[in-house]
């Protein structure tokens, strides 16, 4: 493959030439609404389960274990039908479904029957679909555009994902304040009729399934056993797995009385916790704008190496008790999202670009099957630690824990880079 001009900063993270592919852009819309739009979920729904419900630090862990259990149990299982089925129709499938489940929430508390089960149970729901769209969403991309442009494109939706970050939360602690927590989550369930229509406007024909070769046995556990072999027979492959798993375990542990720690322990306000996760995610933002030029820089593993080690920051979250809460949580989040952004587009770009587009489903399920699977165990490990050892320790431990996981990458390829072409 001929070599391309190195592009300039802003066109690299703002530019490209997926500009100019209609279908991409649709994608592209309907994931940024969508994504504010779960931005407002993932503050109201705690908010109406901390605030409304008066759930205990341990209920609050199992609401988010609960939306993340699907994927250790469901992923492998996803993914084969990821690459059995046209990916398109199941990700539209997924938005309408989790559409209906978030409706039912502000449904029951307007007709007062809202408890803490039921949100047990619609995060289960939205888990499953999550798990669905997630893994059809992952293995599209490279079927939507050239893998010479999976940096760019995964920047570009990454910049959505921090766009959202940025304005979700203010948008959902207004929102709160306005109309009550319960009734916030409306907006969420509109944004996901957004994404199914502009998916829905997609007209690039997706290429025909095709899960394994014309040399290789059919059938559902082969081709489940497969996806797992191209994850842990490639030494990159499962110490990025590794990598994330423990830093999903670790943030999780913090982040399930993270709101808790908050709303209780600083007495903030729904719209302050908003203005502080908005604030935070300008950090995101820039980590996403500048994340191709830092590999471009650096290269993939020193990459990821130095945006690991920014999980660690958690650990400064308590000292908020003791300055300007706001403030110093605002800074805290906006420099550890800098730094930490670039990780998550580099490992899904080197993913993309080293797995061959027949197996892509299953590698995407494995690896969230691993990496995800650790999310519910943080979870319900960070709510049944604060009732032990107090919210504040809980988060400490969290922080550390993630930090951790630069383990992996030190171990691994460090001088790696993306290359344009995938591994047959």
């Amino acid at each position: 493959m001929a070599e391309v001009a190195e592009p300039g900063f802003w066109d690299r993270a703002l530019g490209g030439r997926l500009w100019r592919n209609v279908d991409f852009v649709r994608l592209w819309i309907g994931q940024t609404v969508s994504e504010a739009g779960t931005q407002v979920s993932q503050l109201a729904v705690p908010t109406v389960a901390i605030l409304l419900l008066r759930a205990t630090p341990f209920q609050v862990g199992l609401l988010t274990a609960l939306e993340f259990l699907p994927f250790p149990v469901l992923g492998l299982v996803a993914g084969v039908y990821a690459d059995r089925l046209r990916r398109r129709p199941l990700m539209i499938a997924s938005d309408l479904g989790r559409m209906l489940a978030l409706l039912t929430i502000p449904l029951a508390f307007s007709l007062g029957v809202l408890g803490i089960e039921q949100l047990y149970l619609v995060g289960l729901v939205v888990g499953v679909f999550n798990v669905f769209f997630g893994i059809s969403y992952q293995s599209y991309l490279p079927a939507l555009i050239e893998r010479a442009d999976l940096v760019e494109g995964n920047s570009k939706l990454e910049v959505s994902r921090s766009t959202a970050q940025l304005a979700g939360p203010a948008i959902a602690g207004v929102a709160i304040q306005v109309i009550g927590a319960a009734r916030a989550i409306y907006i969420d369930a509109a944004s996901f009729l957004v994404s199914a229509f502009t998916l829905w406007l997609i007209r690039r024909p997706e290429p025909e399934p095709s899960p394994v070769s014309g040399s290789v046995r059919t059938g559902f556990w082969h081709e489940m056993g497969e996806g797992i072999q191209v994850v842990t027979g490639n030494p990159t492959l499962w110490k990025i797995a590794g990598c994330t798993a423990t830093a999903n375990l670790g943030s999780n542990i913090a982040f399930a009385v993270e709101l808790i720690f908050m709303y209780r322990n600083l007495h903030l306000a729904p719209g302050v916790v908003g203005l502080v996760f908005a604030v935070g995610s300008v950090g995101a933002l820039l980590g996403a704008v500048l994340a191709a030029q830092v590999v471009a820089r650096l290269g993939v593993g020193v990459t990821l190496l130095v945006s690991i080690l920014g999980e660690g920051l958690l650990m400064a979250t308590p000292l908020a008790l003791y300055l300007n809460a706001p403030i110093f949580l605002s800074v805290l989040f906006f420099v550890q999202f800098l730094i930490g952004t670039p990780y998550n587009i580099t490992q899904v770009s080197l993913r993309q670009a080293i797995t061959p587009d027949r197996v892509q489903g299953r590698m995407n399920a494995t690896m969230r099957t691993i990496v995800w699977g650790t999310i519910p165990i943080g979870s319900l490990l960070g709510g049944l630690l604060a009732g032990a050892i107090g919210v504040a320790p809980t988060i400490v431990l969290g922080g550390f824990i993630s930090m951790l996981a630069a383990g992996w990458i030190l171990a691994g390829p460090i001088r790696i880079r993306v290359q344009p072409d995938p591994v047959s």
